[in-house]
């Protein structure tokens, strides 16, 4: 599969990772940082996850689906535990984690290997 027709899904993933660096920041400044570490522990998780992910669709590397199905779970155990917080940039996080499933789940439905 050409990595054109991942453009979508790279984007992303690369938008939600940013946001899980930023989200995870600014739970490092909160009141009750304890509260909020395992907010963090899954905001760099997914991060990671999410840049891998970019970067092997990017390549059109063989893995591309099975690393997006992972990063889709990832970000939807990520999203689901900055719901959780009110502050906006764990509620913006969450957004971008779910639009990440979403596309990571899309590709991974395509069949995707290189």
């Amino acid at each position: 599969m050409h990595n054109q027709q991942f453009e979508s899904c790279i984007a992303a993933c690369n938008d939600c990772a940013d946001a899980c660096d930023m989200c995870a920041s600014a739970c490092l400044q909160e009141d009750d940082v304890k509260m909020m570490a395992r907010c963090i522990a899954l905001d760099i998780d997914c991060a990671q996850i999410c840049r891998v992910a970019a970067a092997v669709m990017a390549r059109g590397g063989p893995a591309a689906n099975a690393i997006c199905q992972a990063c889709a779970a990832t970000c939807d155990m990520c999203a689901d535990e900055c719901a959780k917080h009110s502050m906006q940039h764990c509620q913006d996080c969450a957004a971008a984690c779910r639009r990440c499933a979403e596309e990571c789940r899309q590709m991974g439905s395509m069949g995707a290997s290189a």
